[in-house]
């Protein structure tokens, strides 16, 4: 892993998005069913917004710029999920405002697992 990938998720770290944050507020501590996420986790050549190890379940937020960016995300999934990771992709807006639909399809995926 490159020294410039650690320091660009450290970055990304402290400056969350709001959706980021709330969703972190969520996850964070085992606080979601006794289950450990990560936020801003490089894996390869990717930084992934939260992923639970112990599952493979990688959660990804997606805004606007997201629009712009679909085959390079789905190439992203693609690789992760050659790797045994599930990737659920959920918009910004969703997380502020449907948090309980978030929160409810992130734990069937963890059931799922």
């Amino acid at each position: 892993m490159h020294a410039r990938t650690l320091a660009h998720a450290k970055r990304m770290r402290h400056q969350p998005t709001y959706a980021e944050a709330a969703l972190w507020r969520e996850l964070r501590a085992h606080r979601f069913a006794g289950f450990k996420f990560k936020r801003q986790q490089p894996l390869g050549p990717y930084i992934v917004d939260f992923v639970c190890f112990g599952r493979h379940v990688i959660v990804e937020l997606d805004g606007s710029q997201h629009l712009d960016t679909q085959l390079y995300d789905e190439g992203r999934t693609t690789w992760l999920n050659a790797r045994g990771f599930s990737v659920l992709r959920f918009w910004n807006d969703d997380v502020l405002a449907r948090t309980s639909f978030v929160l409810e399809a992130i734990w069937l995926a963890l059931q799922e697992r």
